[in-house]
């Protein structure tokens, strides 16, 4: 067996351009849905907390939520997955047999170390690395695995999210009607039992909202200084990367990974179907997916973004949010096929290949626009505002990271990533000739 130090990241000729544009589409616009999450308090899916919940704020949570929630990082995770087929097929191919497990897992062990830094130090508590370095490591014994088997594994870790989505929906039901009874009697001036008591003050808890004072205390801690913002951002970090990871991200994360690692067997991400092929997946996907995503915007809206609204749209979300993603892969390979805006197209490719250094870069500018050791705008934009940002953001990626991309082989993180992967230092210029 050849040594593991001989063995190479992908170079730039032997990648598949259809995975790179798409991962630029996914990573461009996971700054739709994080964007909030950087510039608001609490208001990630309840705009009526903060960033404005009529007009132009509420259409534009509407059309996330119709077409962008959940469906980008859906796309992102599914390449994920691809990614890992790749990685290691090549690796095999290129005769690294054991060595394939070394460089493999050395490389989502540092992932998950650049996931600690992005949110602790780069104060990004929404970041999905973690998780990603975490599920990474289930997924190596999995790579041989038939896509009918990767398919069918993926499908029942959503059906298992669905229960579960579901059971949750019908037990704040019942905390619902035990406490508007507990409610109802207080009212009538009834004496309650020990057990109502505990079914009002349960109920009260559940259908709360964030108060004026707590919004006012968020702002204030995002608009100070570094160690005052690290401090506050500390629990939900740990949030995140415990009980989220148990209650959410297997069904959300777990499951699309190993549809990617089929998709990719299966060659859909290569662009090697038909156009009709894709016409299907984007009319089907879109059909269903778009037709779901209406109806639980349409609970969530009569419901004022109430509890109970908010976790009955939650019951169908997963088959939702799959359809949708489909349609948008469906979409964007028939753009890529296409071959029009070849000029979007090479840009778009160029921040998918820098994916890393793009998407902490995100957390890097949205840190110094928030936060009060920067502009201090931190829940003083409307929703919409924050687009403004997200486009600005938008523009100087499409146009820097091809520019970069002409000198280096390379982004940064990409670089110092591939680097400790393979534990020898990577070129980083295009013209190996020239670096020193």
């Amino acid at each position: 067996m050849a040594e593991p130090s001989q063995f190479q990241p992908t170079q730039a000729a032997a990648r598949i351009n259809s995975l790179d544009v798409i991962r630029g589409i996914a990573l461009l616009g996971i700054l739709l849905m994080n964007i909030s999450g950087m510039g608001l308090p609490f208001a990630y899916s309840d705009p009526t907390i903060a960033g404005g919940a009529e007009g132009l704020n509420l259409d534009v949570w509407i059309i996330n939520n119709l077409f962008f929630e959940g469906t980008m990082r859906g796309l992102f995770t599914l390449l994920f997955g691809a990614g890992v087929i790749l990685l290691t097929s090549r690796l095999e191919k290129n005769g690294a047999g054991i060595g394939t497990a070394d460089i493999y897992y050395r490389r989502m062990l540092w992932l998950l170390l650049f996931a600690l830094v992005h949110s602790y130090v780069l104060l990004w508590e929404g970041e999905i690395l973690y998780p990603y370095a975490i599920f990474g490591l289930m997924l190596f014994p999995l790579r041989n695995s038939s896509p009918k088997q990767l398919i069918i594994a993926g499908l029942v870790l959503l059906a298992i999210g669905m229960v579960w989505d579901v059971g949750a929906y019908r037990k704040l039901l019942k905390t619902q009607k035990e406490g508007v009874a507990a409610e109802l009697l207080q009212k009538q001036g009834d004496s309650l039992t020990e057990k109502q008591q505990e079914a009002l003050e349960k109920w009260e808890k559940k259908k709360e909202k964030k108060t004026p004072e707590e919004i006012a205390e968020r702002i204030e801690q995002m608009q100070g200084g570094y160690l005052t913002v690290f401090k506050a951002k500390i629990k939900d970090n740990q949030m995140m990367q415990t009980w989220v990871i148990y209650r959410y991200w297997p069904w959300d994360l777990l499951s699309f990974m190993l549809l990617g690692m089929a998709f990719f067997k299966l060659r859909i991400f290569h662009g090697e179907r038909s156009m009709l092929y894709y016409l299907i997946m984007l009319i089907t996907g879109y059909l269903i997916g778009l037709s779901i995503n209406y109806y639980e915007t349409n609970v969530v809206l009569e419901g004022n973004f109430d509890a109970v609204s908010q976790s009955k749209s939650g019951q169908t979300y997963a088959i939702g949010r799959l359809f949708t993603t489909l349609g948008h892969i469906g979409l964007f390979m028939l753009f890529i096929k296409s071959g029009i805006l070849r000029f979007l197209q090479a840009s778009l490719a160029a921040v998918g290949r820098m994916a890393l250094t793009n998407y902490i870069m995100h957390s890097i500018i949205a840190a110094f626009i928030f936060f009060g050791f920067g502009f201090s705008l931190f829940g003083k934009l409307e929703r919409y505002e924050l687009f403004y940002i997200v486009g600005g953001i938008w523009l100087f990626q499409l146009i820097y990271s091809p520019i970069w991309l002409k000198y280096f082989k390379y982004g940064p993180a990409e670089w110092l990533w591939r680097s400790l992967t393979y534990k020898h230092k990577q070129a980083f210029l295009t013209n190996p000739k020239t670096e020193k």
